[in-house]
């Protein structure tokens, strides 16, 4: 099967730069490449393919060769103009730590890539009242974690001896497999990545260099806060592998539910039971705030379901200026278990409002008037 052509693999103009090539191969290799692909014999040709493109055209002389003989000048075994030398097809250890060692965030270093790891990020779940997420306030939690050993210092080994170099990576931590032209580098699988071998392995912590501890640690939390909110504590997670920085500890903020008020950003909500006299004839009636008692006047005829509404009494946010509202949303309580004389106040009262039509049950007569119209 005749090959394609080089640019058209790799989806260039044959005026295309250096960086052009390089950006247009690397786009192909993080596509197809078989890491990220196992078991796709298609991804893993289009892989070869585009490898092929990249290391011809990226090598002056023989992309010259390639542009003036087409496949014939590069290919020897097409018995062409020869520009790719008696070798053939070159090594691509300089081209695959190019560009995977930027995919991939190896990179190599003194012929190695590095096999130091960042240490894992923690997630700890504090439950608080509204009135200390309004405040705020400090505390400390204690947290499971890894941490280095005391014994070896993280090392992992026997006090008195050190790791030593792995032979088979070099202490690199990776080896590279080649088959062919195509070669990957793997992770190696005598010292698993760490570059090191431990002949003598630390007995508190069998050479892990970490041990399972609770770490006690202060907890600054900010006046406002909602709840899903997380604090950063950084630094505060398990240690890095082999010099690694450490990871963060994130605290999550969840909110115990209230029996009085319900949350809303800034703002606070209450139910407000106000008796039927009252309602009725209105009066002066106390709520409470997070701040204490507030006190306020409703009119007379208020109904249920109305909103009052008393400005600057909710919470003051983490990210904002002035503390939110809060909302009194009315609710008349019907008496319950009357006497028999409260009973018979309770019927001449209805007999008298009858008495008057309906006027004084406005939303009554209205309703009634929609199910008439409801039924034609």
């Amino acid at each position: 099967m005749a090959k394609r052509d080089f640019y058209e693999i790799l989806g260039v103009a044959k005026n295309a730069t250096d960086d052009e090539l390089k950006k247009a191969y690397r786009k192909l290799a993080m596509k197809y490449h078989p890491d990220r692909n196992p078991g796709d014999s298609t991804a893993e040709a289009k892989f070869k393919e585009a490898k092929e493109a990249y290391e011809m055209l990226s090598d002056a002389q023989k992309r010259a060769a390639y542009d003036r003989y087409g496949h014939a000048g590069v290919d020897p075994n097409m018995g062409g103009g020869g520009g790719a030398g008696a070798g053939g097809f070159a090594d691509f250890s300089d081209a695959f730590g190019d560009i995977f060692g930027d995919i991939f965030g190896g990179g190599r270093s003194g012929g190695g890539r590095s096999n130091a790891y960042r240490g894992s990020d923690l997630k700890y779940n504090m439950e608080i009242t509204l009135e200390q997420a309004a405040k705020g306030f400090e505390t400390q939690i204690r947290v499971p974690v890894w941490d280095n050993c005391t014994v070896c210092s993280g090392s992992g080994a026997k006090p008195g001896t050190k790791p030593e170099t792995c032979s088979t990576c070099g202490g690199s931590g990776a080896v590279r497999m080649t088959q062919g032209f195509f070669s990957v580098q793997q992770t190696c699988p005598k010292c698993h990545g760490t570059g090191k071998m431990i002949a003598q392995p630390c007995h508190n912590c069998e050479g892990l260099g970490r041990k399972k501890t609770n770490k006690t640690l202060e907890v600054k939390i900010p006046a406002g806060i909602d709840d899903g909110m997380r604090i950063r504590l950084s630094g505060k997670g398990e240690p890095g592998v082999n010099g690694g920085p450490a990871g963060d500890l994130y605290v999550e903020v969840h909110l115990r539910e209230h029996s009085v008020f319900q949350r809303e950003g800034d703002d606070l909500h209450c139910e407000m039971p106000v008796s039927f006299a009252t309602a009725a004839l209105g009066g002066t009636i106390e709520v409470p705030t997070l701040g204490g008692k507030a006190s306020f006047e409703i009119p007379e005829g208020t109904q249920t379901g109305k909103t009052f509404r008393l400005r600057g009494k909710g919470i003051k946010g983490v990210r904002s200026s002035y503390p939110g509202d809060l909302f009194c949303h009315v609710v008349v309580e019907t008496p319950v278990r009357l006497s028999d004389r409260q009973k018979e106040l309770l019927k001449e009262f209805e007999q008298s409002c009858t008495a008057d039509g309906d006027k004084h049950s406005p939303r009554a007569k209205s309703w009634m008037d929609k199910v008439k119209d409801f039924f034609g």
